[in-house]
């Protein structure tokens, strides 16, 4: 996860009237992949602040914003104001339906524009207390702005057109009265999203990456004024509602694979401690970096003992050093992840087994020799070392990867391999305990 602060290009004046008009704010959004621009696919909006997300589907890219600057500007709007409603359906063919509720009577005027701003419909009158519909037929624009003008409220809404060869003049006829306001008593009740100044987003963009393997990128950001946000995709999709979590000050990000939550990133917990003592148990969680170097932790992550994984225990499915609401893996969930990627995969057996199970694991660059995966479901296996000696020496960085499993076969641990020269999965247990693995966390 990624907290970004982006230059904000001022689009247009944001104007607060003496009558407590709320301004609008638009939120653009594009993507790359490592470096290449790549379509995004949707984009999700929650707000942290106050609750409710929305989403922005393909080819809709820009988010705009009600908002209200100031209590003053709360309570000028007070109860007499109006609320609208997203258009639906949205994206829309030809035609669309917009719902305007208000409070009590009160002349409104509506003003459709395009994307720059030239008015293509009007509608003006008093309308009274309840809810009132209204159609919109599109001419050939693809984006359209519908801004509902009262007497203490401004409030705009985006509409997206499907199909903007239909090239038909644009015009809103009012629909239908209907006096009745129940269900409509706040903003975020109509659409579950409410935005005021000051509030922090988090924004999920959803792209393909340019080898079309699902790929994404969380931002989190408090908006000012108009903002341009550049998703920098990474292969996989985060776990739904969980983008990521924090464990002992560092950030990991989420991937959702088949039906499991994982961690995207090996655990890099502890303090590190030289190669040649073996961890303890003590109060501090202790780790190798390899070669004794903590740059090695930080791009490869920790090197653990079993019993400094597990805390010292020997339940299977224990939390270890995993953050809360999470466990470390057992032979099962191993299996199961890797049937997932690789239905070939041999659980019932040790040594290789799989046809591309390896290959659509590792990540996609860092591997010796050409020994690259496709990551193509975000695990991201990177080639931090076969392990760390239970002597203390370290051995076979850039080549492979070996992940404890929290079950143990009598006396020795299950562990599971990805090689640089392999494109399965080596499955094996041992009297290897006190050699220094890699660490995954699963969602309880």
């Amino acid at each position: 996860m990624k907290t970004k602060n982006f230059l904000s290009i001022l689009a247009f004046g944001i104007i607060v009237s003496a009558f407590g008009q709320k301004p609008t704010m638009e939120l653009t959004f594009t993507a790359e992949y490592y470096g290449q621009y790549v379509p995004l696919d949707s984009i999700f909006i929650e707000n942290l602040t106050q609750g409710g997300d929305t989403t922005l589907y393909a080819p809709d890219t820009i988010l705009v914003l009600n908002y209200i600057i100031s209590i003053d500007d709360n309570e000028a709007i007070g109860e007499n104001t109006f609320f609208l409603s997203q258009n639906y359906p949205n994206p829309f063919k030809e035609k669309t339906i917009v719902n305007l509720h208000l409070q009590e009577k009160e002349h409104i005027k509506i003003t459709i524009r395009d994307i720059v701003g030239r008015q293509v419909a009007q509608y003006e009158n008093t309308l009274n207390h309840g809810s009132h519909s209204f159609d919109f037929y599109s001419g050939n624009e693809k984006f359209y702005l519908f801004n509902v003008t009262g007497k203490y409220a401004s409030q705009t809404i985006k509409m997206l057109n499907s199909n903007p060869t239909f090239g038909g003049k644009c015009k809103i006829v009012y629909n239908k009265y209907q006096d009745n306001m129940i269900g409509y008593k706040s903003h975020e009740a109509i659409n579950n999203f409410v935005f005021n100044l000051g509030d922090e987003l988090r924004y999920i963009g959803y792209a393909k990456t340019v080898n079309e393997v699902n790929g994404s990128d969380v931002i989190e950001n408090t908006p000012q004024t108009n903002e341009n946000y550049l998703f920098e995709i990474t292969e996989g999709i985060p776990c739904p509602g969980i983008p990521f979590v924090v464990h002992e000050g560092q950030v990991y990000n989420t991937v959702l694979i088949g039906n499991q939550c994982w961690l995207k990133e090996n655990l890099n917990v502890g303090t590190m401690i030289n190669g040649s003592n073996n961890q303890t148990n003590n109060s501090t969680i202790e780790k190798y970096c390899y070669d004794n170097n903590s740059a090695n932790c930080d791009e490869y992550g920790g090197l653990y003992q079993w019993d400094e994984m597990m805390q010292y225990t020997t339940q299977q499915g224990t939390q270890g050093i995993c953050p809360n609401g999470w466990h470390l893996p057992n032979d099962d969930e191993w299996c199961t992840l890797t049937q997932y990627i690789d239905p070939t995969v041999n659980c019932n057996t040790t040594g290789w087994s799989g046809a591309d199970c390896g290959y659509k694991i590792k990540s996609t660059s860092g591997w010796y020799s050409n020994g690259n995966g496709s990551n193509t479901y975000g695990f991201e296996a990177l080639p931090g070392g076969y392990y760390r000696y239970y002597y203390g020496g370290f051995d076979t960085i850039e080549k492979s990867a070996t992940f404890w499993s929290s079950t143990e076969n009598g006396s020795d641990a299950w562990y599971w391999t990805f090689y640089y020269g392999h494109d399965g999965v080596y499955r094996n247990y041992g009297n290897y305990e006190d050699y220094g693995f890699s660490v995954r966390c699963v969602q309880d």
